[in-house]
């Protein structure tokens, strides 16, 4: 996976005879991704008057997607993407309505909170299936780097629309409207998507038995879900301390502003880096990207003023993309094929469960220390993770070994008798 990337190869990629339906209904179903927490969050509070019980039931959200990710990726992987995606998007449907139905009725914390855990958990992972479907669909080589590519600068997109799309929309007349368009969204979207001819030639494979924790069992995919897992603590650090910077500076609704400045630059960069990728080898590149990234997050520690922290987050958003790209092309080198879309779903709970250590971290720190000492711990977990990674590159640089001596179900049925 040392390819790199031209700007025809992202055509080639994006002409794929078959792929421009799934390309556009998956961009529909991702677009409202960083949409639906933050408004339901928003509608929360409104609701509510308590950021403490918006804020848990926006964490309970981000738990049902970790949690949902690699079940939902498992299954695709073993029955294709249509019937699993169908199935978890009705349940999505049902999540959502019943949850604005309890938030209008004042229902207690007791109950929105499980609702939430529901809502993210049955969330359709479009964005496993269609990483997975590139592989599929397009040889290995540069056209499926720009594919992976695309696929990372593309969420780094719906990262920057999704929160201005949901504040615009809490000015509409009530207060849910945000949760219900970015729903109908994802909906229409992964409908669409599970219904391409495409994705529904994708059927039920015939797979020999798995280790019991499927892809996570091979040991360069816990390498890479390390490495998932430090990108998204070092992210949530800054996403809790950028806003609390820009309220100390008297410019509280800047904070939501200043994150999209990494974003922009993760895009523009993004794009440049996947034509010449460096390290070349995936076993470098991991530690390597997650490393500067870290050394880089601690830039944010010192600027005294809004100017200063957004040219400092536009220098450390470059490495954001260069890693989502890596962790999704290093899927093919530690995990066989058809466990593609089980695989990113651990990345993305990785990632998940990252910003969520993070953002609980930071906000401890900024309560009783500031928010220097929290753009610091960002480097510092970064670059601890980032060490971890890089004394375990050997897992990744071995390619995909024979899985470690876990039990699948059958020899657990053989043994029970």
């Amino acid at each position: 996976m040392s390819h790199s990337a031209r700007l025809s190869d992202y055509r080639a990629a994006l002409t794929t005879p078959g792929m421009r339906g799934p390309v556009v209904a998956s961009l529909l179903a991702r677009l409202p991704i960083a949409m639906v927490g933050l408004s339901l969050l928003l509608y929360v509070e409104r609701a509510t008057g308590s950021f403490a019980v918006a804020g848990m039931v926006s964490a309970a959200a981000l738990v049902g997607v970790a949690m949902g990710s690699v079940v939902q990726g498992r299954l695709m992987d073993r029955f294709g993407p249509t019937r699993p995606l169908m199935v978890v998007t009705a349940l999505f449907a049902v999540f959502v309505t019943v949850s604005v139905l309890a938030v209008e009725a004042g229902s207690p914390v007791f109950v929105l909170v499980p609702l939430a855990l529901g809502v993210g958990a049955t969330e359709p992972m479009v964005g496993s299936a269609s990483r997975a479907l590139w592989e599929r669909m397009v040889p290995a080589g540069p056209t499926r780097m720009a594919a992976y590519a695309y696929e990372a600068i593309s969420m780094e997109v719906f990262f920057i629309l999704g929160p201005g799309l949901a504040g615009l929309l809490l000015a509409a007349p009530w207060a849910g409207t945000g949760v219900v368009v970015g729903a109908v969204l994802m909906v229409v979207g992964a409908l669409w998507f599970a219904t391409n001819p495409v994705v529904r030639a994708w059927g039920p494979v015939l797979q020999a038995p798995r280790p019991l924790l499927g892809a996570f069992a091979y040991p360069g995919m816990r390498t890479v879900a390390l490495a998932a897992l430090g990108f998204g603590v070092t992210i949530g650090f800054v996403e809790v301390a950028v806003p609390a910077f820009a309220k100390a500076a008297g410019q509280a609704s800047m904070g939501g502003l200043m994150l999209s400045l990494w974003s922009i630059s993760s895009v523009i960069f993004g794009v440049l880096y996947g034509m010449r990728p460096w390290p070349r080898p995936m076993h470098l590149r991991l530690p390597v990207l997650l490393g500067g990234f870290a050394l880089l997050a601690f830039l944010l520690a010192i600027p005294a003023t809004l100017i200063g922290l957004g040219v400092a987050l536009f220098l450390v958003g470059t490495l954001i993309t260069p890693q989502s790209t890596a962790h999704s092309a290093a899927i093919e080198q530690v995990t066989p094929s058809g466990m593609a879309a089980e695989a990113f779903g651990w990345v993305i709970t990785s990632v998940t469960v990252g910003l969520a250590i993070g953002q609980g971290l930071s906000g401890q720190l900024i309560e009783h220390f500031g928010t220097r000492p929290a753009f610091i711990a960002s480097g510092v977990a970064g670059l601890l993770i980032a060490l971890a990674v890089w004394l375990l590159r050997g897992t990744v640089r071995r390619g995909v070994p024979t899985p470690e001596p876990l039990p699948s179900r059958s020899e657990m049925d053989l043994a029970a008798r």
